[in-house]
C-alpha cells in the first residue's frame, strides 16, 4: 500500500499518514497480484479520556505508547484502530493526544482509522461526521494489500441513522459498490471494519447496546455473504468475541483502553492472512510478543 492520505493538521500538529483519501478508494486494475503471508494489528477504543470521565487521559497514553512502541516493534503489514479514538466527541485535547502518539508509529506502516460512536456521536450528525473528516480521515474507504481488500465502514451512521439519513443511504451504496468491484476483481480476502459489532455470538441475537439493529444487519450481512466477505472486524464492546455467520467470520477486539468484563483485558490482535485464510490471536498488555512472524 503506497497511496497515503494527509489529514487537516489540528491545533498545529504536523500532518500524519493514514487512510487513502476518498476519490482513491478504487480497485487496481486486471487481477490482484498474489499476497504473500502478512499479518496485520487490529488496536480498538484507545478511547483518550474514559478511564477519569475526561479529567485526564494519563492511563490511555500510557497503553496507547505501548502498542505504539509493539506495533514498531513487530513491523505488522498495517494497523486498524476500530474506533473510539477519544472519549468525548470533539475533544480537541483527546485528539491531539491521539495523534501525538499515533505519529510515532514508522511511517512505512499505513494507520487506518475507524469512527466510533465517541468520534462522532451517539447519534451522529452531519456537523460530526465532517468534524471527524477534518480531524481523523475518511469515515469510510476501501484500501487494498495484493488481493486482500480493506473495506472501512463508518458503523455509527448505520447504528443511529435518525440524523444522518443522506449519509446512512451514500454509504449503503458506495459499500455494495465496492465489494463488487472487489469480487469482480478476483480479490481473495475481503475485509470489513467498523466499530460496532454486527453481531456477538449470533446474526440473529436480539438488538442491544452492543450489536447493530436486527433491522439494518440482517440486510448486510446478506449483502456479505453475496459479495463473498470473508471476515468482519470491529471493537466497541471492550471485552472479545468471536462468532460466525456462516462462512463469516466475526471478530470483536478488546480495547487498547479500558476493558469490560469478567476477566478484562486491554490488548491488541495480531491477524494473519494467508492462502489458507484468517487467523488472529488477541495479545494483553501484559504479554504483547517481542516479534511476529506470519506463517
Amino acid at each position: 500500500m503506497t497511496r497515503r492520505f494527509l489529514p487537516a493538521v489540528l491545533l498545529g500538529l504536523a500532518a500524519f499518514t493514514t487512510a487513502p483519501a476518498l476519490s482513491e478508494a478504487k480497485n487496481h486494475p486486471g487481477p490482484p497480484a498474489p499476497t504473500a503471508p502478512f499479518f496485520f494489528i487490529q488496536m480498538s477504543d484507545p478511547q483518550f479520556g474514559m478511564y477519569r470521565a475526561d479529567t485526564s487521559f494519563a492511563q490511555e497514553t500510557a497503553n496507547f505508547e505501548l502498542v505504539i512502541a509493539t506495533a514498531n516493534r513487530v513491523h505488522p503489514a498495517f494497523v486498524v484502530i476500530t474506533g473510539d479514538l477519544i472519549n468525548k466527541p470533539g475533544d480537541p485535547a483527546q485528539a491531539a493526544e491521539y495523534w501525538r502518539i499515533a505519529k510515532k508509529l514508522d511511517p512505512s506502516i499505513p494507520l487506518y482509522n475507524v469512527a466510533g460512536n465517541h468520534d462522532v456521536g451517539n447519534t451522529p450528525t452531519p456537523a460530526s461526521v465532517a468534524r471527524y473528516v477534518k480531524r481523523f480521515g475518511p469515515d469510510h474507504f476501501v484500501f487494498h494489500r495484493g488481493d486482500f481488500t480493506g473495506v472501512v465502514l463508518n458503523s455509527s451512521v448505520i447504528d443511529s441513522s435518525v440524523a444522518v439519513p443522506a449519509e446512512f443511504a451514500a454509504q449503503e451504496r458506495w459499500l455494495e459498490t465496492q465489494l463488487a468491484e472487489a469480487q469482480q476483481s478476483g480479490a481473495r480476502h475481503i475485509v470489513v471494519f467498523q466499530h460496532h459489532p454486527w453481531f456477538l455470538k449470533d446474526a440473529n441475537e436480539p438488538d442491544q447496546y452492543f450489536n447493530i439493529p436486527l433491522a439494518h444487519r440482517a440486510r448486510y450481512l446478506a449483502m456479505f455473504h453475496t459479495y463473498g466477505v470473508e471476515a468482519l472486524f470491529s471493537g466497541h464492546y471492550h471485552q472479545n468475541s468471536v462468532a460466525r455467520d456462516g462462512k463469516i467470520l466475526a471478530v470483536t477486539t478488546g480495547p487498547v483502553g479500558m476493558p469490560f468484563g469478567e476477566v478484562p483485558q486491554s490488548g491488541i490482535r495480531i491477524v494473519v492472512v494467508s492462502d489458507t485464510g484468517i487467523t488472529h490471536t488477541y495479545y494483553g498488555l501484559e504479554n504483547l510478543p517481542a516479534r511476529f512472524v506470519a506463517k
